[in-house]
């Protein structure tokens, strides 16, 4: 998707509301990863939150900080720690005082060939939240809520004054999340949108992408088509064993070919999940049916 064919989404070094209690600042990082760029939300008016600052990126820091001029950040929350979300926060919290909370740290000393975005290294929370944990301010509430899968130590938040609910990368109101092993997982994100399904949000904030206004329709979307992608790998192993930059060829033949790295990394989630549950296995290079 071109981000110049959704101009009302790209208004760069502004905050800009989209409730009474939600405001949001685009990060200029646009990519075939982060769509028009990564989403900073402010939650409240006067005592606020930041959650997911953002990359580190000093016009976006600066214009965050200049847009909350008079008003008092009491939390950073942090959905995960990729390269797009959670390194500014150190700036901000220098700039604000205000302490680091949400997911937990994760580094892996080698998490593949990824293509979408590395984790940060330097991530320090004064505060890791629980699922059910929650902090307040005046007139709102963030709670957590555990959601690995795209990652293991992904959270969203949810703000019950508006049931909405901060999504950052597991649900993207633009396209659908990579799951890249070894730290992502396919049967932890189908279970994380499984989980979706029993709250009674009305809309979606994702971290990428516009809001998402029917958000349990949306969801049971998604669990449908990582079914069909499912069942597309066992109907190509039927024919014969196959690999995985195959399989993605004839799969993700319509995609941008720059996304083809990521697309061959939930391929091989997809593959650890049915090989856990018995119904593939590998064999050399390629991957066969059980």
């Amino acid at each position: 998707m071109d981000p110049a064919a959704h101009p009302d989404s790209v208004a760069y070094g502004q905050l800009v509301a989209r409730s009474p209690l939600v405001r949001r600042l685009l990060a200029r990082n646009p990519s075939p990863f982060t769509y028009t760029g990564t989403g900073t939300f402010v939650v409240g008016r006067g005592t606020v939150a930041v959650i997911d600052p953002g990359p580190a990126d000093f016009p976006h820091v600066k214009a965050l900080i200049e847009g909350l001029a008079g008003e008092t950040v009491s939390h950073i929350l942090v959905t995960h720690t990729h390269m797009d979300h959670s390194p500014a926060a150190p700036a901000l919290q220098a700039a604000t005082g205000a302490p680091i909370i949400g997911c937990a740290p994760l580094v892996l000393s080698d998490d593949g060939p990824r293509a979408d975005a590395g984790f940060d290294p330097l991530y320090a929370p004064d505060r890791v939240m629980v699922d059910g944990e929650s902090v307040e301010g005046p007139g709102w509430t963030l709670t957590a809520l555990a959601t690995p899968g795209h990652t293991s130590n992904h959270l969203c938040f949810a703000l019950p004054q508006e049931k909405a609910l901060f999504t950052g990368d597991h649900v993207m109101g633009w396209s659908t999340t990579v799951v890249a092993p070894p730290d992502g997982n396919m049967a932890d994100y189908m279970a994380s949108l499984r989980k979706l399904l029993d709250r009674d949000e009305v809309i979606y904030h994702p971290t990428h992408g516009e809001p998402v206004t029917d958000p349990q329709r949306f969801v049971r979307g998604l669990i449908t088509h990582r079914k069909q992608r499912e069942n597309q790998i066992l109907k190509a192993l039927a024919s014969g064993p196959r690999s995985i930059p195959a399989m993605v060829a004839t799969m993700y033949a319509g995609i941008d070919a720059r996304l083809h790295g990521a697309a061959g990394r939930s391929v091989l989630a997809h593959l650890l999940d049915l090989q856990a549950r018995g119904r593939v296995q590998p064999a050399s290079d390629e991957w066969v049916l059980a």
